[in-house]
This record gives C-alpha cells, sequence and structure tokens, in this order.
C-alpha cells in the first residue's frame, strides 16, 4: 500500500505538520489520517489513548498504535510516528522491561502491543525493542494451554478460549516466528485457529459463540458443549481481523492454512447474510440481529468492513465480497461518524466493554450484551476505522490509475 499512496502522503505532509499547532483537523484529508489527529488532539500524551489516566500496557494502546504507523507508512507524517515512539520509550526500559507487564498473570491480552514494536524496532534498531518483544514471546512458552494446544485466554480463565484471545495472541505470534525465522511455530499458530473454532461454532447459524469453556465448570458454559449463550458482534471482529492478519506471516505451503481460510470464507458468507441492508452495518449481537434492545454497534463493523477489504485484496475470499465490503464502509461513515466544528472526527455507538463470569459475574446472556456501556471513540472501534480506512483510501487510488491507463 505505501508504494501506491507514498506520492499523496508527500503532497498531504505540510497540511500534516499544521495541524498540531492549530489543533484543528482539515475536512480535505482522508479519513484515515483526519482519524488519527483527531486521537491525538484529544489525547496529547499516547498513554493517553483508550482514556487511560495512569500508564498501563494495554492491548488498546497497541491497537490504535499499529494502525496509526500504517497511516505513517502511506502518507509519511514523522508526528505519527513520534507519537508512536513515545508510548514504547514511556514503557519501556533500556534492559527490554515493560511498565505494568507481568508475565506471570498469563494475560494473553498483554502480547498485542508487541506488534507496534515490530515496527519501532525496524525503524529505530534500539536492541531494547527487541528485548522487549523477546520478553513477551517467552510468555508463550509457558502460558497455560488446554489438552488441545489451545491457550487460555487468562490465567484467571482457566480453560477458556475466548475469540478475543485469538487477535491479541496469535497475529504477534505468527509474525515473531516469520521475522525470527522460527518455522517450528506455524503449526502451533495455526492450531489455535482451528481449535477455537471447533470449540465456538454454531452449527444452527454457522456463527462462531464469544467463547468456550472446555471444562464445562463455569455457569455461563453450556452444560454440553461449553459454547457461552450468544455470537458477540465484536468478539466474532477480533477472530477475523486476526485471520488476515496473521495470514500475512504464514507461509502458504504450511498444513493448516487452508482451514483458516476455509473459517475466513465461512465469516464472509455469513457477514454478508447479516448486513443490516438499510445501514450497510453490523449488530452487536449477531445472532439476534435485529431484535428488539439490539443495536448497530461501531467496533464490530469497522472490523468486518477491515477484514472484508483486506481479504478480498489478499485474494482470500471471492471479489463479489467487494460490495458488501464497500456497502459497510460507507454505513460505517453514515451511521456512526461525527465531525466537530474543529473537524475533529468521532466515532459513536461502541460497546465499551463485554466478557464472561469475572469478580462482578458476567453469564453473557443477551441482556447483558446489549445493556452495557457504550460510548464514542472507544480505542476498539477508532483502530479499525482506520485500518478499514487505509483499505478504501488504497482501493479508491487503485481505481484511479486504472481508469487513467
Amino acid at each position: 500500500m505505501k508504494s501506491r499512496l507514498i506520492g499523496c502522503g508527500v503532497l498531504l505532509l505540510f497540511a500534516f505538520t499544521s495541524w498540531a499547532q492549530s489543533k484543528k483537523v482539515a475536512t480535505n484529508l482522508p479519513w484515515s489520517v483526519r482519524m488519527v489527529q483527531s486521537e491525538m488532539i484529544r489525547c496529547p500524551q499516547s498513554w493517553q489513548l483508550d482514556f487511560q489516566n495512569t500508564l498501563k500496557w494495554d492491548y488498546c494502546h497497541g491497537l490504535e498504535l499499529q494502525a496509526m504507523l500504517d497511516v505513517y507508512d502511506v502518507y509519511a507524517d514523522p508526528i505519527i510516528f513520534n507519537y508512536a515512539l513515545a508510548y514504547a520509550d514511556t514503557m519501556i526500559n533500556d534492559r527490554g522491561e515493560i511498565k505494568t507487564y507481568k508475565l506471570a498473570e498469563y494475560n494473553i491480552d498483554r502480547l498485542n502491543s508487541g506488534k507496534f514494536l515490530f515496527r519501532i524496532y525496524e525503524e529505530t534498531k534500539n536492541e531494547k525493542y527487541k528485548k522487549a518483544l523477546a520478553l513477551l514471546r517467552s510468555q508463550l512458552d509457558t502460558h497455560p494451554r488446554n489438552e488441545d494446544g489451545g491457550f487460555w485466554h487468562k490465567k484467571i480463565y482457566p480453560n477458556q478460549m475466548w475469540l478475543d484471545g485469538l487477535y491479541m495472541g496469535a497475529p504477534f505470534y505468527a509474525e515473531y516466528a516469520y521475522r525470527n525465522n522460527r518455522v517450528g511455530d506455524y503449526p502451533d499458530v495455526i492450531n489455535q485457529y482451528i481449535t477455537v473454532a471447533r470449540h465456538t461454532y454454531d452449527p444452527k447459524n454457522g456463527l462462531y459463540r464469544h467463547a468456550c469453556d472446555v471444562s464445562r465448570k463455569e455457569r455461563w458454559a453450556d452444560p454440553l458443549t461449553g459454547q457461552s449463550q450468544h455470537c458477540w458482534g465484536r468478539a466474532m471482529g477480533w477472530y477475523a481481523m486476526a485471520i488476515v492478519d496473521a495470514l500475512d506471516f504464514i507461509p502458504r505451503h504450511e498444513a493448516g492454512r487452508d482451514s483458516m481460510l476455509v473459517i475466513l470464507n465461512n465469516i464472509a458468507l455469513q457477514l454478508k447474510r447479516l448486513q443490516d441492508p438499510a445501514s450497510g452495518v453490523w449488530y452487536q449481537v449477531l445472532d439476534r440481529s435485529g431484535d428488539k434492545g439490539n443495536y448497530l454497534e461501531s467496533s464490530c463493523s469497522s472490523m468486518f468492513v477491515y477484514t472484508l477489504f483486506k481479504a478480498v485484496r489478499k485474494g482470500y475470499i471471492d471479489k463479489s465480497y467487494l460490495n458488501v465490503a464497500i456497502k459497510g464502509y460507507k454505513g460505517l461513515l453514515n451511521t456512526f461518524i461525527e465531525v466537530d466544528k474543529n473537524g475533529l472526527v468521532s466515532i459513536t455507538k461502541a460497546c465499551a466493554v463485554a466478557g464472561l463470569g469475572g469478580k462482578e459475574y458476567r453469564m453473557g446472556d443477551y441482556d447483558y450484551y446489549i445493556n452495557e456501556k457504550i460510548r464514542s471513540n472507544d480505542a476498539k472501534a477508532v483502530a479499525p476505522f482506520i485500518m478499514a480506512s487505509l483499505e478504501w483510501e488504497n482501493l479508491k487510488q487503485v481505481r484511479t490509475v486504472v481508469n487513467q491507463k
């Protein structure tokens, strides 16, 4: 993508560097850039992303900063790179130790931010980032697993695999293997995707439920299947993005990769089936789409649009799904995007959080999912919107070049 749009990035560089002083966002810039600038104005320090008021090594920071670095790669504004670098420098010392990260917690969410560190190390060659990456990768060596090899979501959630966790751990695992020539890791990476599909697949509707407790001990788990009660939109969004992102690093000849493509094609089929015909976006609880109390939700919708765009571009799914992606992207703009008087872009109607079990026990029933807090500019909606926008901008650029020939 960078090679196709870098000329555009050079032309826009002056506009990019002037926004930082004005605290205003120009409305003639690409949506990806407008959202990045808006977030940087809302959160002047990168550690403040996702509504944080104290330092935290968190998956949401990695999610947003990775998306921002994608924008940097395309449009070449150094302010964006320095913003991401500031978080890395704030959180990682010269020994490669990471503030607030505790390996012994075995929380797979903590691995996601490792992905943006690959880019930081590549650019700076600072050894502390390489050490931090090795530290994060070492967690997988002893991370608790089920008998079939599936990683637990967290140590405090024994025997459980959540679709969310696939995005948090498996793409990092795949990229680390690729960058460090650890070819023996690929079968284990692939097994994570296949195993979670087996545990969460619902043959009645073709969807994947939020999670599964293979021990069938949790109150939220079906006593026969171990599955949670519903297919939560964002959980399937995490899973879908995890597949298209990990495929970048898994060799085509690797056994089991074709099974990941089968899963991805099924997800695309279900997304086409469940896309709201009026708005083009998707519901918070997918298996109850259109039901009373359910609502059109921005984070899962952004994740689905990004996945479909990328999967078509990479040839993983039929090109006919491009129409679904385009309708979905236009739906994002029409349904969720708001712009204030200073040009700052907001994405609305995102579920703040949803989980299962825990201290304040969450049963994962329908009423639980539709009554969790809804907010604007949640990182889990912001970042996928940026990523989907980059795919859209690349598509527009390619079509312009083709039409000019």
